[in-house]
């Protein structure tokens, strides 16, 4: 399995499946657990991530696309760079790309292909107009929605082109086949770049085939500088000549010789389709410059055109010449005429009246003619039509600058559910037929509709609550202590601010005190969160943050462990540790020690270490005659607190030595609470010996009989010298009772 796969990229993304594999970053479903909507998640490869040229070039991705906003490019939601993981979050799209498309339908028919070619430029315009040239215009490179919508997407080689001025040490980036001549020898690219690739894109859509194609890639770079593509109508015939001429212009060797602008391709694929059997004359002019002191009027080249095409601009070569006579031309060859008709008088006059009236006649039919048809040439002209375009949605200064045969007049405005300046009515219906320069109304969007927010501070809530929603607006209650003294009940301030405004509809937060501060701060959760994030909301707070790293199996940089609990009350000022995961891998094995108290007796013991679920993580025995330590071994993961107990293997008896917590990832343990000489002097055996010394008291009554002799005592003190004989011992009637020891 991917090792991406079910991982939680900054504690949000949560990673699905992989949708994608490219040469330098590979492409993931995921889901935002957050705002809860599926994205895509662009990763770099782990071998390019210490490459500064790639890096470079994956960073620029994200900031090419983070200035564009446009519904034919696709939006990037978020981005992420660290020294182990560099990503993009984007929009997902359900939908293939167009090359998936062109493979599947192998040739297009030129209205879908038409319809494609528009959107990608259009997703262009707005990229030049900001500056970025996309560099990599290929069918891998865009996406199609079932609706037909068009995405255009990895501006991973963007360049800046009003900040970047490189030129010939720059490579030549971008796909072999699709590569414009100038970037193909490394000299410096361009709007017009994009262009050429665009031009190549609807070459290959309209014939099913590539310009330019062989094995090698260097071979088809060169072909891209120097060699004539085969004409596309001479593979499809079905391709009409006018949309032939926009792929030829586009694809002109010399940028200069192409379109300039993405608009100035749109504005002639739009007059095509308005006419499609439109003829711009691109190639047929320059021709007929280069021939024009030639004898005869004949065919202009037909290198890139069909014969009907030749024909077409042949007949209106033709009738341009036609046009070109003036008055004065007509007056002179009637003075000729007058001149060869005095020269012949003398020899013959029905002859040559009947000459000069028939010559008459037929100059007069030719011009009348001449002029009917240049009429109705002129009136054609002056009459072409165009197929009215669906301007809904679109910005009213786009669609100017993109339909500018139309006159795109405002006809109303107001607020509405369109963003601010989108066209939401037009006045002729999309499809219509329209002439060149008909005006066009339409309506456009003010935005939604805005309110301002009343001014409710230090009302209490529930009449706030009132005013707000008169307003039109959402109430969303929040409670907190009041720093500014405010009294509890009552409204401390709202989001937004009383006098801002804010569309109608939406949700005004009203902050509600709980009471006066006191100066206490209520701890938060930062368990999960990354550090930056969480230092922050300690900062913000009043929490005065120290940090330490530790081992963990948690992502580099998350929070793992906080010195105060979670919903504490602590003074502003207080200091918070948190401990955050370093990446490192937290096991690790804790040797525990006993050392022995100096007065222990001999004899078997061993030690049971049980974790807080009540498993025995390890156990060692002992003989306290031949040791004065004793040592355990424990493994583990991470920080476990854990109790150890001592038993006695003779009499059975057990008592805790202490509390610990083993950190496995430092191999340390620290005592939580311990007691080693109490827990020896718990199990060890009982004795029952009596007591060793005599009673200290004298019995407390004295004898109620005194003792009774059966024989006087010896007064005399015996000799010494000879053996003494035992006394008898006096008999005790009532012998003292025997004192109890303490």
């Amino acid at each position: 399995m991917d090792k991406y796969i079910g991982k939680k990229l900054d504690g949000r993304y949560e990673i699905t499946e992989l949708i994608g594999v490219g040469g330098m970053a590979d492409v993931y479903k995921a889901t935002d657990i957050i705002d809860n909507k599926e994205v895509a998640v662009k990763i770099l490869k782990k071998e390019f991530s210490e490459n500064e040229e790639f890096l470079r070039r994956f960073r620029n991705e994200s900031k090419a696309i983070a200035l564009l906003s446009h519904p034919n490019i696709v939006k990037i939601y978020d981005v992420g760079f660290s020294d182990k993981l560099q990503f993009i979050v984007m929009e997902y799209i359900d939908g293939i790309t167009l090359k998936e498309y062109i493979d599947n339908e192998q040739v297009l028919t030129w209205k879908d292909s038409v319809h494609f070619i528009i959107q990608i430029l259009r997703a262009l315009q707005h990229a030049h107009d900001r500056g970025i040239v996309h560099r990599d215009i290929k069918p891998q490179n865009i996406m199609l929605l079932t609706d037909g919508t068009i995405k255009v997407m990895d501006f991973g080689i963007a360049k800046f082109a009003r900040g970047d001025s490189s030129t010939q040490t720059d490579q030549a980036i971008g796909t072999v086949h699709y590569i414009s001549p100038e970037a193909a020898r490394g000299d410096e690219t361009d709007e017009k770049s994009d262009i050429y690739s665009v031009g190549v894109m609807l070459y290959e859509m309209l014939t099913g085939k590539k310009p330019f194609d062989t094995d090698n890639p260097i071979s088809i770079a060169v072909m891209h500088m120097q060699t004539t593509p085969e004409r596309p109508r001479s593979i499809n015939p079905d391709i009409p000549a006018g949309l032939e001429e926009i792929i030829l212009r586009a694809m002109e060797k010399d940028a200069e010789d192409r379109y300039q602008t993405a608009s100035d391709m749109i504005r002639d694929i739009e007059a095509f389709k308005a006419n499609n059997s439109i003829s711009f004359g691109y190639y047929a002019e320059a021709a007929s410059r280069k021939e024009q002191n030639a004898e005869s009027a004949g065919d202009p080249p037909t290198q890139y055109f069909s014969s009907a095409t030749a024909q077409q601009e042949a007949a209106r070569l033709k009738q341009e010449s036609y046009d070109e006579y003036d008055e004065d031309e007509d007056d002179e060859y009637y003075e000729d005429d007058e001149d060869e008709e005095e020269e012949e008088e003398s020899h013959s006059l029905f002859i040559p009246v009947m000459t000069a009236v028939t010559i008459a006649f037929i100059v007069v039919a030719i011009f009348f003619v001449l002029w009917l048809v240049k009429g109705v040439i002129n009136r054609d002209i002056h009459t072409t039509k165009y197929e009215m375009p669906d301007l809904v949605g679109m910005n009213y200064y786009e669609a100017k600058d993109t339909y500018t045969y139309l006159d795109i007049q405002i006809g109303e405005t107001e607020y509405s559910e369109y963003e601010r300046d989108i066209i939401f009515f037009q006045d002729i219906n999309a499809g219509d037929a329209v002439s060149n320069g008909q005006t066009v109304s339409v309506n456009v969007s003010l935005g939604k509709n805005m309110a301002k927010v009343p001014d409710v501070d230090g009302l209490h809530y529930e009449y706030a609550r009132k005013m707000i929603e008169q307003e039109g607006f959402v109430v969303d209650l929040k409670y907190e202590l009041a720093s500014d003294g405010t009294e509890a009940s009552n409204v401390i301030r709202t989001e937004p601010a009383n006098g801002e405004e804010a569309e109608a509809g939406s949700t005004v937060v009203i902050f509600v005190s709980k009471g006066i501060d006191t100066n206490e701060v209520e701890v938060g959760q930062y368990i999960g969160m990354k550090l930056d994030d969480a230092t922050r909301l300690c900062e913000y707070y009043g929490l005065v943050v120290e940090t330490k790293d530790e081992a963990s199996l948690e992502e580099e940089g998350t929070v793992i462990a906080q010195s105060i609990e979670p919903e504490e009350m602590v003074e502003g000022g207080t200091t918070i540790v948190l401990t955050y995961s370093n990446g490192e891998d937290p096991s690790g094995v804790v040797s525990y020690t006993l050392q022995l108290p100096a007065d222990i007796v001999e004899g078997r013991y061993s030690i049971d270490v049980i974790d807080e679920k009540g498993v025995t993580r390890q156990s060692s025995k002992f003989n306290a005659g031949y040791t004065r330590s004793a040592v355990v071994d424990i493994a583990g993961t991470g920080t476990e607190k854990m109790v150890v107990v001592l038993a006695n293997d003779t009499t059975g008896q057990s008592a805790e030595i202490g509390v610990y917590n083993f950190d496995f990832a430092n191999v340390t343990y620290t005592a939580v609470r311990e007691n080693v000489a109490g827990a020896f002097e718990t199990v060890k055996p009982q004795t029952t010996e009596a007591p060793t010394e005599a009673p200290t008291e004298a019995p407390t009554e004295a004898p109620t009989e005194a003792p009774v002799y059966t024989d006087p005592p010896q007064t005399d003190p015996p000799h010494t010298d000879a053996p003494q004989t035992d006394a008898p011992e006096p008999v005790l009637t009532n012998p003292p009772a025997p004192a109890v020891p303490e």
